[in-house]
């Protein structure tokens, strides 16, 4: 196979669309609706490294060391992460952040969030 620029879409994979995702316990959604999809637009072989857009309806969680490095995009919604200092910092549509591998924090969507994704699990 030869390597090639992928383009990552809001809407999902263009041929497949969105599909569903579990990332989340069901216990930590913050309302009635427990929508959450995904859509890997790049794996490699060993899935160390992954690219795509994620959703996921408003939810909290108390994450003890986050499990990969992973960079984000906001596309829409908002999340508000507080470090294991109680420091909290809101995003919103526009947003990109990165959270580092074994992070402690509180990990709060407010209004259904959508994502561009970036991870390394190294």
């Amino acid at each position: 196979m030869t390597a090639k620029p992928v383009r990552l879409n809001a809407a999902g994979d263009p041929a497949i669309g969105m599909g569903p995702s579990s990332l989340v316990e069901p216990e930590c959604f913050t309302t009635d609706d427990r929508t959450e999809l995904i859509s890997h637009h790049f794996t490699t072989g060993d899935q160390k490294i992954l690219a795509g857009v994620w959703e996921c309806a408003p939810c909290r969680e108390e994450i003890e060391a986050y499990p990969v490095h992973e960079m984000m995009t906001v596309l829409d919604g908002s999340l508000t992460l507080t470090d294991a200092d109680g420091h909290a910092e809101t995003y919103e549509a526009g947003d990109t952040f990165f959270m580092p591998k074994g992070a402690r924090c509180t990990w709060e969507i407010t209004r259904t969030l959508r994502k561009f994704y970036m991870i390394a699990d190294v």
